[in-house]
């Protein structure tokens, strides 16, 4: 595709996504970004190439509607994490 390189381990097509990250998911990472992943991937793919734990996630949107990990991504999306958060 012309204007989009796929990275070579993808296999098949890619997309771009953007990835929002709150609170102290940001701390060493970003607080937006726009990212190319494999077309299909996952949230929970992508979870994982953050290095963000499942467990530690208190709610995942894809723009603006709540989802689980298992949710396959689709070009253009914007998947929003924030962390579990405590407090009294």
């Amino acid at each position: 595709m012309r204007g989009r390189q796929t990275p070579p381990f993808f296999i098949g097509q890619a997309m771009n996504i953007t990835v929002k990250l709150f609170a102290s998911f940001r701390t060493g990472r970003f607080a937006e970004q726009r990212r190319c992943c494999a077309e299909g991937c996952t949230a929970g793919q992508v979870l994982a190439e953050l290095a963000i734990a499942e467990a530690a996630v208190g709610v995942m949107l894809v723009n603006g509607k709540h989802i689980a990990s298992g949710q396959a991504l689709s070009e253009g999306d914007t998947l929003s994490v924030f962390p579990l958060l405590g407090g009294g």
